[in-house]
């Protein structure tokens, strides 16, 4: 008690300006320090700046998370992947060319080859009163014929000599071409008479139905060898 009360005293005089000696060194080591006195003029400023609800302490679970994630990025086609889907779908066959069987009762007789140029299609003439239909491309304006001929020649890949006249208009063609996926006869070719023109396959399928060769008649190259199938040497060609 005795101590309490001199340490409560020296607190006294200590705030009044008065200094008092401690009746030994373990009444400092006991005693409560002394309260900390702020002047009004220094701390209004800044609570001034505090307004009130500016302050809001949450509860640790209830604050939201951020969290972040590594999202693998789309896949991205190259240029040239989207050029070529693009080039196919634009380019792909007109499905009204695609090969079908129709009824037929005209005049010529089964096994003949008859190609109508202006509705762009190639007939086989079965023997049941019905002919296998290919959609074909045809010559383009001024390369546009007419006439009867046979089959004389039958050709698996065949290779390419363009006419000295082909050359001549489009410069750059080779004088010769081996068979193969690139040659513009594609995969089999019939060949008319003595004429310059074949009925042959094609590596352009979206040409079918179209009049842009020199006057070949075109096919798709799995429908050029499905009617090499089906027609022999001598077989008889109706262009109309």
């Amino acid at each position: 008690m005795k101590r309490l009360f001199l340490s409560a005293c020296a607190v006294a005089l200590g705030l009044s300006g008065l200094t008092i000696a401690p009746a030994d060194a373990n009444s400092l080591r006991y005693a409560p320090p002394p309260p900390v006195m702020l002047s009004p003029d220094q701390i209004d400023p800044w609570v001034m700046q505090v307004r009130p609800g500016s302050f809001r302490i949450e509860p640790r679970d209830a604050r939201p998370r951020v969290t972040s994630r590594r999202v693998a990025p789309a896949p991205q086609r190259t240029r040239q992947a989207s050029i070529a889907k693009t080039k196919q779908r634009v380019r792909s066959i007109d499905p009204r060319f695609l090969p079908t069987v129709v009824d037929y009762d005209g005049p010529h007789k089964p096994g003949t080859i008859i190609v109508n140029t202006n509705e762009r299609y190639l007939y086989l003439i079965n023997n049941d009163g019905t002919a296998r239909r290919y959609g074909v491309g045809v010559g383009r304006p001024g390369f546009e014929w007419a006439g009867r001929h046979k089959v004389t020649r039958k050709a698996e890949w065949p290779s390419w000599r363009p006419p000295a006249e082909m050359r001549q208009r489009q410069p750059g063609l080779p004088a010769f071409m081996e068979g193969g996926p690139r040659n513009p006869l594609g995969a089999r070719a019939l060949y008319l008479g003595s004429t310059l023109y074949r009925i042959h396959g094609s590596n352009e399928p979206w040409s079918i139905g179209q009049a842009v060769s020199s006057g070949c008649i075109r096919m798709r190259n799995q429908d050029v060898q499905d009617l090499y199938t089906r027609v022999r040497v001598g077989t008889n060609v109706v262009v109309i």
